[in-house]
């Protein structure tokens, strides 16, 4: 029977003499000057890695706020613990700099040295502090900085602790492929049968390793233990913390934060921070530009369908397509969208919505099935940017009303310019139950414009400023000021419908 088989069967938890890492961890360190401490929130990761170990490939991302004792007890405290199980498993561990892989590589390395009654040694011949083996065995610790190879060194357990490491390389969409790359060409071609995965971050991005591993095809394998550090769950929506937490309760810190030192801190990082290091959400729950809480929501069809597919509506004063066109045809590029809006009074309506990764010949049969399902959205407004001008010309001679739209200003100008009418709540959308794709859009405005994609917003307000925005300044031939709009914008009430 293999190493990797003993993972798979559960096998690694047959010798145990203690429970969890943190249960050793506190052993080993009671006589220290700064004996290890044991949170709840700590004592939640030492069960998710128990139960990481016991399962055929299991996968774990754990995110926490900084300080707080995650990566000691992830990417030191367990590997230790599971090479006093299994001396001859091999361990690699990876980090964003080749120094911080030393670092870790060596405190697993020295605490051994230090603690005999774990009955290790450290090979005299193979004792780096980034790669060193057990005495007698096959087992020990690689570790890699991110981006170095790992060719030719299997890996019966990976942890990758802290890949990215600060905003700015957060925010560098390069810095984060190079990590994505990393994963998949170097790093998970290297884990033997069976072997688990664990990641440790705090969530800097929606795009970083985490989300995108989430995200992935398999993304379903992968457990996602988040522990913010204050509670923010809905007991209205039957959601509930899993620290037993009421909402708006800070956990107990490792490093001794009182209630006053985490309020203070929430205010000093700001919102997106706070959101994304400290509550794992790297959007703002309540949104940035387009708050969730702004979006109005129908629940009855406004449209009447008739047999033949199409769907007409009895009552509006206006009716236009808004597409977003950029498209690659990869699974890495950004959506095509093509929306329905419908204008009543001062209110604005989406009433239908189509998105996909989809190559020129299909963005076409969409864009023509949707034209005949909507046979009064004459005017089809087309972002005329990246692949818009091609689909334009190709349809043009086919379908009355296409018009091309160069962008004004950058895409957060442009959301910003609607974002007045959506927190008026001139803007409707419909429920889940109509329309499942709703609430997707709604996450991708909220966290715009640091979320991964934005098609949906562009679309959005592209439908919003000529259907609301543009005939809201037609009215005056005077020069229109941003007070006279908001005056503007203040003056309408909102819709019953």
């Amino acid at each position: 029977m293999t190493l990797a088989t003993e993972i798979a069967r559960g096998l690694v938890g047959a010798k145990r003499e203690w429970p969890t890492p943190g249960a050793m961890a506190v052993e080993l360190t009671k006589n220290w000057v700064k004996p290890t401490v044991q949170t709840p929130a700590l004592e939640l990761i030492d069960q998710a890695l128990v139960e990481l170990l016991d399962q055929p490939d299991g996968r774990l991302i754990i995110t926490m706020p900084p300080q707080e004792g995650k990566s000691t007890r992830a990417a030191k405290d367990f590997p230790i613990w599971v090479l006093k199980q299994r001396p001859d498993l091999r361990v690699v561990t990876a980090s964003y700099s080749q120094s911080l892989a030393n670092r870790n590589g060596r405190a697993i390395r020295n605490t051994i040295a230090a603690n005999p009654q774990l009955g290790l040694t450290i090979a005299p011949d193979n004792g780096a502090a980034h790669e060193w083996q057990l005495a007698g065995h096959e087992g020990g610790v690689l570790s890699v900085g991110i981006g170095a190879g790992v060719t030719g060194r299997p890996a019966d357990i990976l942890i990758i602790d802290d890949p990215i490491k600060d905003r700015k390389e957060a925010d560098s969409e390069v810095y984060r492929d190079n990590v994505w790359d990393w994963w998949t060409d170097s790093a998970s071609t290297r884990l033997a049968p069976g072997a688990p995965v664990v990641v440790i971050l705090t969530r800097w991005h929606e795009d970083d390793l985490a989300g995108r591993l989430i995200e992935a095809e398999d993304g379903h394998l992968w457990r996602v233990l988040n522990i913010p550090a204050e509670a923010d769950h809905d007991p209205n929506k039957g959601e509930t913390d899993l620290l037993g937490r009421e909402p708006g309760e800070f956990m107990q810190s490792a490093r001794g934060r009182t209630t006053r030192q985490w309020e203070a801190i929430k205010v000093s990082k700001g919102s997106r921070t706070w959101a994304s290091l400290y509550q794992g959400r790297p959007a703002p729950q309540s949104g940035d530009t387009l708050k969730r809480e702004w979006w109005r929501r129908y629940d009855l069809p406004l449209w009447i369908e008739r047999p033949d597919g199409s769907r007409i509506v009895t009552n509006f004063d206006d009716m236009l397509q808004s597409w977003d066109m950029t498209f690659k045809d990869t699974k890495g590029s950004d959506w095509v969208v093509g929306q329905v809006w419908m204008r009543r009074g001062a209110d604005a309506f989406l009433l239908a919505q189509v998105r996909g990764r989809w190559d020129f010949v299909e963005t076409r049969r969409q864009f023509l099935a949707l034209s005949a399902q909507w046979p009064q959205a004459l005017l089809k407004v087309v972002e005329d940017k990246a692949n818009g001008p091609a689909v334009i010309a190709s349809l043009r001679n086919k379908i009355p009303g296409i018009v091309p739209e160069e962008p004004q200003g950058s895409k957060l100008a442009r959301a910003s310019a609607v974002a007045p009418l959506v927190e008026a709540r001139n803007v409707w959308i419909p429920a889940a139950s109509l329309a499942p794709w709703s609430d997707g859009l709604i996450e991708e405005a909220a966290a715009f414009p640091h979320g991964t994609h934005d098609d949906q917003v562009d679309a959005t307000s592209q439908g919003l400023n000529r259907i609301l925005l543009q005939p809201l300044l037609a009215g005056d031939d005077d020069v229109v000021t941003e007070d006279d709009l908001d005056d503007e914008i203040a003056s309408y009430q909102i819709s019953p419908y």
